[in-house]
């Protein structure tokens, strides 16, 4: 095997030479005491502004009972694939209370997000054929990976670009069947899809619509079901796909439709038909945080307030950032090197933890720091996070400048 390693080894160091390279951070989170961690590098607490855990809900005391309480009378894991080892009656109680929650005859749980969109996409490549695919420039690598796996045809829009999409749909033959694949909120710049001029297009060039709610789900919405809701579309979307792993603070991914469409995606997916299941405590967690949240809105209103809180905050102390409609704030640095240093620093010196983003992630010098602000990031924690990185972008002579325009959170909450 020494004899492999030498390529090991140079696909290491040109990460390093590029100034990519990952290391990750050691951290245990505090149940109760979130955004407090700790940091196992040198022992100490450190404030965590990057989790995508939005809502805190991975720590609500309901969505860990539930995950206790099964664990003691169901075990640990699955025990297997779902059509072998029979199907947990959490994850029964559970497809039935997302597809409650978008409205839809069914739904289909994965093992993640990045699973759904994969699995899901390039099966219906498989069933449907000569499937044209219209995707989003800025679709997340589960959707692209999963159109390729596909190995049907493709046409790439520019992001959120109707015009561009329209021209697109014109330049295939109507009688061909299309499906349009799009976020309803981007994960890096924080911004929303044109989810009215998407459904127009897809009804007049006769195309189905598969929307991704990652970002969404759990978060807006009068109780909690995404974006597509609380603009009035979600009964018009063909499928919708969305995750346990962000607002609702557990893990796993879903999609959900018509029974048809889920019944013949479930019986063709090879991601799904060769894959253990979702342990049952992982899916009475996820019900408990789902059920919570459709009652619930103090936890969306408190977080609305920090977001905005904290986009002031950043806007009076002339820090630049992607102004977005959404709860994804995103401090752009432009730079490998400098975006990787200040995070850095922000860790060691002032015990904050914020992650660089980088290549591939984002395009080449488009790097940044991406906050996701919770419920339970308090004034005080704001503003030391503000000043702290005030001081290192300065230290770095990061170029900072106040934005031109600050635009309103989505009134969808």
């Amino acid at each position: 095997m020494n004899s492999y390693n030498g390529f090991f080894k140079k696909a290491i160091d040109s990460v390093k030479q590029e100034g990519r390279y990952r290391e990750f951070t050691d951290l245990s989170r505090y149940a109760g005491n979130f955004p407090i961690a700790k940091n196992h590098a040198n022992g100490q607490d450190v404030v965590v502004w990057c989790i995508n855990d939005y809502l805190c809900m991975g720590q609500h005391p309901k969505v860990v009972k539930a995950a206790i309480d099964t664990i003691e009378t169901m075990g640990v894991g699955a025990g297997g694939t779902r059509n072998i080892g029979g199907t947990s009656h959490p994850l029964v109680l559970l497809e039935r209370e997302i597809a409650s929650l978008h409205e839809k005859e069914s739904s289909l749980i994965f093992t993640s997000g990045y699973v759904a969109n994969d699995t899901s996409l390039a099966t219906l490549g498989k069933i449907i054929p000569n499937l044209v695919f219209f995707s989003d420039e800025k679709n997340h690598a589960s959707i692209i990976e999963g159109i390729r796996h596909s190995r049907c045809t493709k046409h790439v829009f520019r992001h959120n670009d109707m015009e561009h999409l329209r021209e697109l749909l014109e330049s295939v033959d109507i009688n061909l069947p299309k499906i349009i694949v799009f976020e309803s909120v981007y994960s890096m710049e924080g911004d929303v899809a044109e989810i009215a001029q998407i459904y127009k297009l897809a009804k007049e060039f006769n195309a189905l619509t598969y929307i991704d709610e990652v970002h969404s789900v759990g978060l807006y919405g009068k109780n909690g079901a995404g974006i597509a809701q609380s603009l009035g579309y979600m009964d018009k979307i063909d499928i919708i796909q969305g995750t346990l792993a962000k607002a609702y603070g557990v893990i796993g991914g879903y999609i959900a439709g018509d029974s048809l469409i889920i019944d013949a995606i479930r019986s063709f997916a090879s991601g799904f038909i060769f894959t253990t299941a979702l342990p049952p405590s992982m899916a009475a967690a996820a019900l408990a945080s789902i059920k919570h949240l459709k009652e619930s809105d103090a936890e969306r209103e408190k977080h609305v307030a920090v977001v905005k809180k904290l986009k002031e905050k950043l806007s009076l102390a002339n820090i630049n950032y992607l102004s977005s409609e959404s709860h994804i704030v995103s401090v752009m640095i432009n730079d490998q090197y400098l975006a990787k240093k200040a995070s850095g620093l922000l860790l060691e010196d002032h015990n904050i933890y914020v992650q660089h983003i980088n290549y591939p992630t984002v395009p080449k010098g488009m790097e940044r720091l991406r906050i996701t602000p919770t419920p339970m990031h308090s004034d005080e924690m704001i503003d030391d996070f503000v000043s702290s990185l005030k001081y290192v972008l300065e230290s770095l002579d990061v170029k900072q400048h106040k934005n031109i325009e600050q635009e309103e959170l989505v009134n969808v909450f």
